[in-house]
């Protein structure tokens, strides 16, 4: 079995940390990207040199550029980039303030984008890698307490499927 690097956006807890803990039980590579570094860390205790935790706010799009390269930098490639990070606003459309809102798009929908528009070149140079993009089935099918939340998740979806179709011939998938 080949060894895969990956790079999680959001390895904190939920989905992300999943698929952290079973990239590096089969003897992956990972970068575990938390807002908080301290959520991450205790990766590097039970999995050693396998994992570089690193903090990362994805709404900060200089760290957002700063640490991908640093993640490929470090491991030598990366095979596996998997956007997880973002959350939920939950809610009446009327009673979200724009201020909310636009916070959500920043973690949502451009956090995703960064990551993507920095990984890209990469993967493009190295002629393979994954892309994966986890979005809530709110992206998919709104419902009325979600109204706000159904916008930046269907347009990471919409993007995902459009970079996917460009990708394919040039290895990446």
């Amino acid at each position: 079995m080949d060894k895969k690097v990956w790079f999680i956006t959001g390895a904190s807890r939920g989905l992300g940390r999943i698929w952290a803990e079973a990239a590096l039980t089969r003897g992956d590579e990972v970068a575990a990207t938390a807002r908080k570094l301290e959520d991450v860390s205790d990766l590097k205790e039970r999995f050693g040199d396998l994992v570089l935790p690193m903090a990362l706010d994805v709404t900060d799009a200089e760290q957002v550029r700063q640490v991908v390269q640093q993640a490929h930098s470090h491991f030598g490639k990366l095979d596996v980039v998997l956007n997880n990070a973002g959350y939920t606003l939950v809610g009446m459309v009327e009673e979200a303030s724009e201020a909310n809102v636009r916070a959500l798009f920043d973690a949502n929908y451009f956090g995703y984008l960064g990551v993507i528009q920095t990984a890209l070149p990469l993967l493009r140079k190295q002629g393979s890698g994954h892309l994966l993009s986890v979005s809530s089935s709110l992206g998919i099918e709104a419902r009325r307490s979600s109204a706000s939340i159904a916008p930046p998740n269907g347009r990471s979806k919409d993007s995902t499927k459009a970079w996917c179709k460009r990708s394919r011939t040039l290895g990446l998938r």
